[in-house]
């Protein structure tokens, strides 16, 4: 009974991780073949930036949003976030941040968690390691359209 009932488990996370896979490859939110990358894509992330984060950091991620002189803590230049971090994008950590799992000081940390709010259909990146990190739609397009506004290192 255990023994069925763990090759049932492993069967079902195997057809998920499956899944998965082939939903990251040629799912909704595959950007190939959409010229505007469909609903992950930096197109629809502009637009979900600027109704759920521009308020902060801007219409053009530059930290310099109408609210961001009202708060007691710098909003950072999302533009440089690559300058900041040797060069690399590094778009795992970027989707943790937005969405609470990284960067936050239990409830009391700079960021507000904006993973409650940015639902929407599941959608998977590989991670540097090769492993998938699980987001939601609107988070990966905002983490995708902050990737093309990048500033060039100096």
């Amino acid at each position: 009974m255990i023994r069925s009932r763990r090759a049932a488990t492993m069967a079902a996370a195997a057809v998920a991780l499956a899944g998965a896979a082939a939903a990251q490859q040629a799912g909704p939110s595959d950007p190939a073949g959409d010229p505007t990358g469909g609903p992950t894509g930096p197109e629809a992330g502009r637009a979900a930036f600027i109704e759920a984060c521009a308020g902060c950091h801007g219409r053009e991620a530059g930290g310099d949003g109408p609210t961001a002189e009202l708060l007691t803590v710098e909003v950072p230049d999302l533009t440089r976030f690559a300058a900041r971090n040797a060069g690399t994008y590094d778009i795992v950590r970027v989707i943790q941040t937005i969405d609470g799992r990284q960067g936050l000081a239990a409830h009391g940390g700079p960021m507000p968690m904006f993973g409650g709010l940015l639902t929407g259909p599941a959608a998977v990146v590989d991670g540097p390691d090769g492993a998938p990190v699980a987001t939601t739609e609107p988070i990966l397009a905002i983490a995708r359209w902050l990737e093309t506004v990048q500033e060039e290192t100096p």
